[in-house]
């Protein structure tokens, strides 16, 4: 019997119905991933590879099941010397690099909080979550920026006369170029100054020391925690105020069996890659939970800088079985001759993060053969929509609900809509709630009543369903603008700028306009060799014009080299919104 079986009473499905009626998931009590599945297959499968890990510069390290339970071992060692203990809450600043696995897996051991966060933060960031969060310890990457913005934060803290971290000495990593086999894990924590003899005079300790100290067995606490304690924080993106913190609980990764097996479609045995930082919540999706589950291994792709070639190399040398990555990645592989890669071993590739442009599926079907499926969903939930096996893709739709899920689309008054209607997606959680859904914002009951109430949880993303019961994102509530009473989704005609090859990257937003109320703006990255002109600008306008409805057409064009964005990447239209509203407008028709 496979280790998913334990948790699945069924995992072959006849038709999309039959899997969104008849699937289930066994929740066992005090559910621990840690101890329930990754110790079970260093049990059953100790030799067999769990993560594969490379970077840009050459570097490779495999790890099998028993390398991964002995060193989350001497990690859970490490940080229970150091004081770290249930329900402590620790920040992890990883990047890609290996190290990240068995640091999350030695806090789920000890039952603490992990923090998961992006190695873009600056010292006000850190600043802020570890007020927000009352963090009890960081775990970063050997890099002076990031050590800096840390250092930075301390400072800030201690000027206040208040202390930013519960365990103020760090212990520093060093992070080898020339990994070739599994080696001791070379992560920096933090640690008490109490217990941490020898390191009270230095800010940064070397963290290999102790690991290398650290015994490769870890006793089992006698009580675990409840399914409904917090295992994970995640702070959102922030697109529109303040990063919220998103409380996720030891039952979470049950929730991404489906995200793993139903959408990326990993196999037992199988290589999967998903292009995410470990800061984000894309990497509980794609790279730990729903994967291992279901027996496939990690694959790590450790890089600075995103090189679509080098990328498109990887997947092809290392056999790379299944992908998963948001059109960002797409739009630039499709720029490259597909042609020249090996994707023999590629099965399935997936696509998340923002809806897809139907131009960007077809040339990659094109060019590999492979359709992309698409997802939606959010940090506080797990897969909501999908193209599951079942359905044949619809290029731009999200696809259909996921098992779990009772979603409907409202109007403003809350009624239902009717099909090709526009409405809120909404969440509906009187007859159950989906695996994996959060369980509200971490300190901050308010903000959790003002999106989840009497039983509805408000996804705050507008959407219509078409007669196959597909589900097609307009965009969010906030960037759907109102012009000359017609309702325009900044998607649709992103899309069709997106299939003029002088585009890059846009944005779509409103600007006030005295006739109209608001007037539709293009915000524009050109791709290269393509000047900005007033020509293009009208170029543009017609291309729209032709695409989709006329009276969507951007009448104000602004190109741009780039556009603001959160530190995972999307667009901050809010921020082009503000800053519009802030500026002298000229005329509405202009173009400028």
């Amino acid at each position: 019997m496979e280790l998913l079986d334990t948790f699945l009473p069924r995992k072959e499905f006849d038709s999309y119905e039959d899997f969104y009626n008849g699937f289930s998931v066994n929740v066992p009590e005090r559910f621990n991933f840690a101890w329930d599945v990754m110790d079970k297959l260093a049990e059953t499968k100790a030799a067999e590879t769990a993560l594969v890990w490379c970077d840009e510069k050459g570097a490779e390290a495999v790890f099998s099941y028993g390398d991964i339970k002995r060193l989350s071992n001497q990690a859970a060692n490490v940080l229970a010397a150091a004081g770290i203990k249930r329900g402590d809450p620790v920040m992890l600043i990883l990047k890609r690099h290996w190290e990240y696995w068995p640091i999350l897996l030695a806090l789920h051991k000890i039952g603490a909080i992990a923090i998961p966060a992006t190695h873009l933060l600056t010292a006000k960031d850190i600043v802020y979550r570890c007020r927000a969060a009352d963090i009890a310890g960081i775990v970063c990457v050997d890099e002076e920026k990031i050590m800096a913005a840390v250092d930075e934060a301390g400072e800030k803290f201690r000027a206040e006369g208040k202390t930013m971290l519960r365990y103020r000495a760090f212990v520093r990593s060093v992070h080898s170029a020339a990994v070739s086999t599994p080696a001791p894990a070379t992560v920096p924590v933090t640690a008490p100054a109490a217990k941490t003899t020898g390191v009270e005079d230095r800010p940064w300790a070397d963290f290999k020391t102790l690991m290398e100290a650290a015994g490769g067995d870890f006793e089992k606490p006698a009580r675990l925690p409840s399914n409904d304690d917090i295992m994970l924080l995640y702070f959102t993106s922030g697109t529109t105020g303040m990063p919220k913190m998103v409380r996720h609980n030891f039952a979470y990764p049950l929730g991404h069996i489906v995200t793993a097996k139903y959408w990326q479609r990993v196999v037992s045995g199988g290589l999967h890659l998903t292009v995410a930082d470990t800061g984000w919540a894309k990497a509980a999706w794609g790279k730990i939970y729903g994967q291992w589950l279901c027996g496939s291994a990690v694959f790590v792709y450790d890089y600075d800088r995103f090189v679509p070639q080098a990328m498109l190399e990887v997947i092809s040398r290392c056999r790379v079985t299944t992908f998963c990555a948001p059109p960002t990645i797409y739009r630039f592989f499709i720029k490259e001759d597909l042609k020249q890669y090996d994707f023999s071993a590629l099965k399935h590739c997936s696509v998340a993060g923002e809806p897809l442009e139907p131009e960007i599926y077809e040339r990659f079907r094109e060019g590999t053969g492979i359709k992309l499926r698409e997802c939606y969903g959010q940090t506080e939930l797990t897969v909501v929509v999908c193209t599951y096996p079942w359905l044949e893709p619809k290029p731009g739709s999200m696809g259909k609900p996921s098992p779990g899920y009772d979603l409907d689309l409202i109007r403003e008054d809350g009624s239902s809509c009717d099909m090709g209607e526009e409405g809120q997606l909404v969440v509906r959680t009187g007859r159950r709630k989906p695996w994996g859904m959060f369980g509200g914002y971490y300190r901050d009951d308010e903000l959790s009543r003002s999106v989840w109430r009497d039983d509805v949880y408000y996804t705050g993303d507008m959407a219509w369903r078409d007669e196959d019961g597909y589900l097609w994102f307009v965009g969010r509530a906030d960037d759907v603008i109102k012009s000359s009473g017609y309702r325009i989704g900044p998607f649709e005609v992103e899309s069709a700028l997106m299939e003029h090859p002088a585009v890059l990257e846009c944005a779509i937003t409103g600007v006030p306009d005295p006739d109209r109320g608001k007037a539709v703006k293009a915000t524009v990255v050109l791709a290269k060799n393509w000047p900005p002109s007033e020509e293009l600008k009208k170029e543009l306008q017609n291309h729209v014009k032709k695409i989709t409805a006329p009276y969507k057409y951007p009448r104000i064009v602004e190109f741009v080299s780039e556009l603001p964005k959160t530190i995972s990447g999307k667009i901050r239209r809010v921020q082009i919104r503000e800053t519009d509203e802030q500026a002298e407008t000229g005329a509405g028709g202009e173009t400028r």
